[in-house]
């Protein structure tokens, strides 16, 4: 099993990594697949499931839109995808990657199909190219799996894919978190150290530090965007950022002798949610793994950095590597996706890679990480998706200060103790997608259920 850790930090535009960045990215590999476009060719566009449901607050169809026109999520540049959708829904015209064109009303060809639900994934979509007379010339079935992975129905239907015969085999191939511990322990590495050496071996690059700290430069970037920016997020709840405002109350008591304990709380609820802020403001961010919660690992880092004494930020890159690691066990045995288990993918999840990260710069064996990663994930079971109108701001913002604050308490608990504990991480993990499996479909990210109907609609 490999995961890359720059699979899991991906560079990503908000508001959803399942919901706007995997969209985005299946609209555009559609037109690769396109065979020769004849004159007056139609597109379209189906949506399914959760991406029907709440594809609306989360920017679901203008990202549908931005990648059939060519944009894409690592390069996006707002207002240019915002002039160049204009411009498609003014003409109903679009160019094609080899210079053909085709007609596209975005008001009629994407379509939201609330009734049908795939059985492969909730976060299904259906690209056609159409003749002039109707006929099906090309169709794509994809699935936005979370986190911005998107595969498409024949992969879904391969399951988990082997490795192509080319690539290199990885030196510490874990599966689980028991392998990952029984490989450490006979190899007298990190955790961090071997997905180092299992990167390098894939990539056979030799600047994974510097790709790393590019990583965390455009987290930490996004955390600073958050902490300035004030006024109201888009989508109709009318939510206040309240990031800066909660930063400069703790900037303004830091250092005073009347400054309450409970302060740290603060600091990380308010880094956490200044980059949520960002999110659903449509602002780039990281994921990790998910858009949804991409606020609590750099929360935490940066809370790490600022707060903790002989914090270093040579330590940043085996940090993220160590997150990614626990990261990449979570999406390959269970899922990260909030349409598919809930809130606790999510979330649970970010929570989970933060907490190992932080226990392991505070100098946790790896069973002392890996029981931090299961102590955060345990706490977060049962969560569900619910966003109020579809939009990801209600709970979805202060939900990640509190994943932080559970991940720095998760991290804490574990150097507390000796690595030895009853439930383990791959036992937490199996648990998380019983519970998903189990989950009423209304409270994963379809806006039908939970807080998004206790909330009127006005």
């Amino acid at each position: 099993m490999f995961v890359s850790v720059f699979d899991v930090f991906k560079i990503s535009v908000g508001p959803s990594s399942s919901h706007t960045m995997g969209p985005m990215i299946a609209a555009a590999r559609f037109l690769d697949t396109l065979p020769a476009v004849p004159d007056d060719a139609r597109l379209t566009a189906t949506l399914y499931g959760s991406l029907a449901h709440t594809g609306i607050g989360h920017g679901t169809i203008d990202a549908v839109l931005a990648g059939l026109l060519g944009f894409s999520p690592a390069s996006y540049d707002r207002q240019a995808a915002r002039d160049a959708i204009a411009t498609l829904r003014e003409t109903g015209t679009l160019t094609l990657p080899a210079g053909e064109t085709a007609r596209l009303d975005p008001d009629a060809d994407i379509v939201l199909d609330k009734k049908t639900r795939m059985d492969a994934h909730p976060n299904a979509m259906r690209f056609a190219l159409l003749s002039p007379e109707g006929d099906v010339l090309a169709e794509q079935v994809s699935y936005s799996v979370g986190g911005g992975f998107v595969r498409s129905a024949a992969e879904m239907d391969a399951g988990e894919a082997p490795a192509a015969p080319d690539q290199p085999a990885i030196p510490y191939p874990f599966s689980s978190a028991g392998e990952m511990l029984s490989m450490g322990e006979a190899s007298g590495l990190s955790i961090a150290a071997m997905k180092r050496a299992n990167e390098c071996a894939r990539s056979g690059a030799t600047d994974i530090t510097d790709r790393l700290e590019g990583v965390w430069q455009v987290m930490n970037a996004c955390i600073d965007r958050g902490l300035e920016a004030t006024g109201e997020l888009p989508g109709g709840l009318r939510v206040k950022r309240r990031a800066g405002a909660i930063h400069r109350s703790c900037a303004g008591r830091a250092g005073r002798n009347d400054a309450p304990l409970h302060s740290a709380i603060d600091w990380l609820t308010a880094y956490a949610m200044a980059v949520n802020e960002e999110n659903a403001a449509g602002g780039q961010v990281v994921t990790a793994p998910t858009n949804g919660a991409a606020g609590v690992f750099p929360s935490v880092l940066r809370y790490w950095l600022d707060h903790v004494p002989g914090a270093s930020p040579a330590l940043v890159p085996d940090m993220l590597l160590t997150g990614a690691a626990i990261g990449g066990l979570i999406k390959f045995n269970a899922s990260i996706s909030g349409a598919e288990v809930g809130c606790q993918g999510e979330v649970g999840s970010a929570s989970a890679m933060a907490a190992a990260a932080l226990c392991a710069a505070l100098g946790g064996t790896n069973a002392q990480i890996e029981n931090a990663a299961e102590i955060a994930l345990e706490h977060h079971l049962g969560m569900t998706c619910d966003p109020v109108r579809g939009l990801v701001q209600v709970p979805c913002i202060e939900r990640n200060g509190l994943g932080a604050v559970k991940a720095v308490t998760a991290a804490t608990l574990a150097l507390n103790g000796d690595g030895s504990h009853i439930v383990s991480l791959d036992a937490c993990i199996r648990t998380m997608q019983e519970t998903g499996r189990d989950m009423d479909v209304r409270y994963k990210e379809t806006s039908l259920g939970g807080l998004s109907v206790a909330v009127p609609d006005c």
